[in-house]
């Protein structure tokens, strides 16, 4: 389908550039398809250190011009004494503000302009010429004001002030950051639109052969009179018109009215983890021929429940549901969010076998969740980490009475249409789960929960659900000795969610007969990527309590990479995945976490800055156990041996092996076998003991004798060279998109150095910059945002950004004794 409209003023056809919607139009209609337009471009900023407020900002403020999204505490310096503390990442607070001029044509001035922000981290105040519109406390809800009545038109300059104040610390248990960090929209409509989120799209019937689709639109009128209008929904796959519905309307002045449309679809294509088919939904409104409004909505279609005995199905497919907790930010951006950095994380995940995300514990950037739908993950939609009790001094629960209702139904509204969501949380960890004040907040957040959207579950992260108290060695079951978490018994959930509580798990049907099961948060293990004990099990349990320090053999807060130190109220990679693959009914975990994220290291320790959970390291650097769930959630065929074999001569060191798809592994050292190993029924790995001797291991896979994989570790020799590889060598000069560039220190043969720790400078050429270099290391107090970084283990990373100018970048890597290396990356439209 081509677009034929040709209606648009001149300064909305400037910023719609490059924005393509569906819809068409004749000789005798005129389509409004400048809708939403990006307003991220050419702000001013001010860190607070003047400003008292609005009426204070004078000639003499000092400004720096920037582009939103924008995170101003990464940009700042690692301190112990951070107000934030060690759990916000020891990075600072303060408060911050934006400002922009702009101009509307006077095309425009019947029109109603709206401006939309996407998440404001925290206490956003909002001023239009003047003109106060509101204030938001809750830094990751969405939110958006008409501008319209207080706007400018022509000529004359309009001005857009936002204070932004993350001055009240401790307000978070994670790295936060502050500032505008999710994107900005304009937002122009005939004054006879569609309403802010105002579809609500439900597939109620789905079978192979049909599937049954209703649509709900809100209309809002702003005319000071009564409007007939036809309403059209039209389904399109891709770009093929699929079917369309027509409706009749008048509605008053002034007025909101809600619309139901039904369609029905043959033989629909349905959304799955592994095809994650999506439609889209044009809603267009016409007055007297002329397209007045058009809004567009992507839906997929697809049958799901959770099932008491059988766990998640999906379109009739029992699924388990692998998934991962995600935080929102994207480490050496901090949380300023950006739709390719997001992308190769869940790429990332993705070659490792998750299909589901859990947003923990707030509301997603609309770009995570569009996304999730194009690339299939399951997603679970977490509104709160608290209620109204506090968890750190200046959270979220001081605004709970206030803000909790309008945030909730807002994050309903803006969400419920994305076919990846299966399921809303309505609070992790909850402090007053043990209270009754639990059951009675539960009911009505699910109350709320239900009136916006009926066709998703509802669950809650408790920790646990259920206290059994027993000690897990001897776990029997005895319903005398049952203690049930208030929300889990309020009768408020359609699911009950697990955070850890592992040894529970298996008897949680005795426990809550007839409702699901879902393992919201768990395993809580620990690595620092490329660190081992020469000895696997020298080490079983870290920290083995809150109030003592690291254990002997980790120095400088390292944590060792086999899969074998966890947090007390966890468990290691293996001990749960074991129990979630063994039963039907148990519907699938999210574990904490896939990415490493700034803050919250474990335990509240300096100098570490950021956590240890991660599957993958803050870098996007896979640590072992990343191959151990490849083995298991992928068809990929899996050999992965570790770790380095760069140790002291006659060193004993257990060697670990993550295998799929044969029968044995043989380990060979300089040529001769060390033995073959297969895994036994629970086993998730194998190992062999071997002295060591410089030269190579080599792994051999074979399934009935014959070779499936091999892979080799050679000792390396010192650093001698770097190695620069792009995840992408060509990306689109529209000032958004990253390469992120790998270093890898080698020897002289070309192996890597698993314990070169070089600092590496970076130089850029061309019309882009470095926004970013980080190695992983949670203790590393260098500035993301330098133009050089210590690597970690042989492995760095360095993030680099288009301009708006297509041509060549050339990144080029030195430190100091080693052979520099240089890589180009092309730009284009």
């Amino acid at each position: 389908m081509k677009i034929k409209c040709n209606y648009l003023s001149r300064l909305s056809l400037l910023m719609l550039a490059g924005i393509i919607l569906f819809g068409s139009c004749n000789k005798k209609e005129e389509a409004f398809s400048n809708r939403k337009v990006s307003f991220n471009s050419d702000w001013s900023f001010h860190l607070n250190d003047s400003i008292i407020d609005k009426d204070t900002i004078g000639t003499s403020t000092k400004w720096r011009t920037l582009d939103l999204p924008h995170d101003w505490s990464i940009e700042g310096k690692f301190d112990e004494k951070s107000p934030a503390g060690y759990g916000g990442g020891s990075l600072t607070g303060g408060s911050g503000w934006y400002k922009k001029t702009f101009k509307i044509s006077s095309q425009d001035i019947n029109k109603t302009i709206s401006i939309t922000f996407d998440g404001v981290y925290r206490n956003s105040e909002i001023w239009v010429n003047g003109h106060y519109l509101g204030k938001r406390p809750n830094g990751y809800i969405s939110f958006q004001y008409e501008i319209s009545p207080y706007l400018n038109y022509g000529e004359k300059s309009n001005e857009i002030i936002v204070k932004v104040d993350n001055s009240k610390q401790p307000n978070s248990r994670w790295y936060s950051g502050s500032g505008i960090f999710r994107n900005v929209w304009l937002e122009t409509t005939d004054k006879l639109h569609v309403a802010k989120w105002g579809t609500y799209i439900t597939t109620p019937k789905v079978t192979a052969e049909k599937a049954s689709v209703n649509f709900e639109t809100n209309i809002q009128n702003q005319y000071a009179a009564s409007k007939k209008a036809v309403i059209t929904t039209t389904i399109f796959k891709d770009e093929t018109k699929v079917t369309s519905v027509t409706q009749n309307i008048t509605i008053g002045a002034n007025a909101n009215q809600t619309i139901k449309q039904n369609a029905e679809v043959e033989s629909p294509i349905l959304w799955s983890v592994e095809k994650p088919e999506l439609y889209t939904a044009v809603t267009e409104i016409s007055v007297d021929d002329k397209i007045v409004d058009q809004y567009k909505t992507n839906f997929g279609i697809r049958d799901f429940k959770f099932d008491v005995n059988k766990g998640f199905i999906l379109n009739g497919k029992q699924v388990k549901i692998k998934g991962v907790c995600m935080h929102h930010d994207l480490g050496a951006l901090g949380s300023a969010i950006n739709t390719r950095a997001i992308e190769r994380q869940l790429e990332i995940l993705k070659e490792m076998g998750v299909n589901g995300i859990r947003t923990s514990h707030n509301p997603p950037a609309p770009e995570l969740l569009d996304l999730c739908d194009k690339m299939g993950f399951i997603v679970m939609d977490e509104a709160f980490d608290m209620w109204e009790k506090n968890k750190t001094k200046y959270d979220y629960g001081n605004d709970w009475d206030k803000w909790h209702k309008q945030d909730l139904i807002d994050q309903l509204l803006r969400d419920r249409n994305h076919p990846s969501i299966f399921m809303w949380s309505i609070g992790n960890e909850i402090p007053q789960q043990w209270d009754e004040s639990g059951a009675v907040i539960a009911k009505e957040l699910a109350a709320i929960t239900r009136q916006y959207d009926k066709t998703r579950p509802i669950t809650a992260a408790m920790n646990p659900p259920v206290n059994m108290n027993i000690d897990n060695v001897t776990l029997q079951f005895d319903k005398a000795k049952v203690q049930y978490n208030t929300i889990a018994a309020s009768g408020a959930l359609d699911i009950i969610g697990y955070n850890y509580a592992h040894q529970t798990y298996e008897y949680h049907q005795k426990n809550f007969p007839g409702i699901p099961f879902i393992a919201t948060e768990t395993t809580s293990a620990l690595e620092t990527r490329g660190y081992y004990d020469a000895v696997s099990d020298s080490i079983k349990k870290w920290p083995v309590r809150w109030d003592l320090k690291f254990t002997e053999g980790n120095p400088g807060n390292t944590v060792s990479a086999y899969d074998q130190v966890q947090a007390p109220w966890g468990s290691t990679h293996e001990a749960t995945w074991k129990i979630i693959k063994k039963h039907d009914f148990l519907s699938g975990m999210y574990i904490w976490t896939g990415f490493d994220y700034i803050g919250e290291p474990t335990p509240y320790e300096w100098p570490s800055v950021s956590s240890y959970f991660g599957i993958v390291d803050l870098a996007g650097f896979p640590k072992d156990v990343y191959y151990m769930y490849q083995s298991e959630w992928t068809d990929k065929t899996v050999l992965h041996v570790y770790p380095h074999w760069n140790w002291k001569a006659g060193q004993t060191v257990d060697i670990w092996a993550y295998y799929n798809n044969a029968d044995e592994v043989e380990l060979f050292v300089n040529g001769k076998s060390a033995g073959k190993r297969s895994k036994k029924v629970d086993d998730l790995h194998v190992m062999w003991k071997i002295p060591f001797q410089p030269g190579t291991l080599k792994a051999v896979s074979r399934k009935n004798g014959k070779t499936v994989l091999e892979k080799e570790i050679k000792t390396a020799g010192n650093p001698s060279q770097l190695k620069l590889t792009a995840d992408r060598s060509t990306i689109k000069a529209d000032k958004n998109d990253l390469s992120f560039v790998t270093v890898d220190i080698l020897d002289e043969k070309g192996t890597l150095v698993p314990n070169a720790n070089n600092e590496i400078n970076f130089s850029l050429t061309g019309n882009g910059k470095i926004v970013g270099v980080c190695s992983g290391d949670p203790v590393s107090h260098e500035s993301y945002k330098g133009s050089k970084h210590t690597a970690l283990n042989g492995k760095c990373l360095v993030i680099v950004q288009s301009g708006d100018k297509t041509g060549r970048l050339e990144l080029t890597a030195k430190a100091n004794g080693l052979k520099p290396a240089t890589i180009v990356i092309t730009t284009e439209e």
